[in-house]
């Protein structure tokens, strides 16, 4: 039940996941017309823009929450190594992430459910379709 020590690699500055929204043609025809306005670059742009806002005044609450839950954030990256060694000392992990998870692609779906009792990922997740599916019911 305890977590192991690892150095949590800082997220490379052009990482990004892709998201979708839906909006009415009235607010997507004002986000048009600030865009031809000069206000935002592009749509995308002032998206981004009031995103990161909504952020900045929540900024104290994701703060605390972090700290409360125990989350790492930022990314947090399992080699077939990290997960090796806590096998070896008969740990199991419990990941928790504000960020992004990723076990590494040589990570059979055997050593993954043998190491990693939970997972709870608040952002993205990344790993190899046989170790998502083997870990399906520990993913929340």
């Amino acid at each position: 039940m305890t977590k192991p020590a690892l150095e949590a690699p800082r997220p490379k500055g052009g990482e990004s996941e892709k998201i979708t929204i839906n909006l009415g043609p009235v607010d997507l025809g004002k986000i048009d017309l600030l865009v031809e306005e000069g206000f935002y670059s592009n749509r995308t742009d002032l998206i981004r823009t009031a995103i990161r806002n909504q952020l900045a005044i929540h900024a104290n609450v994701v703060s605390e929450t972090v700290t409360r839950r125990e989350l790492v954030l930022g990314m947090q990256h399992f080699s077939k190594r990290d997960l090796e060694a806590a096998l070896a000392a008969n740990q199991r992990l419990q990941i928790q992430v504000l960020g992004l998870a990723s076990i590494a692609t040589d990570v059979s779906a055997e050593l993954a459910l043998a190491t990693i009792e939970s997972i709870v990922v608040l952002g993205a997740f990344h790993a190899s379709p046989a170790v998502k599916a083997a870990l399906a019911d520990r993913i929340g």
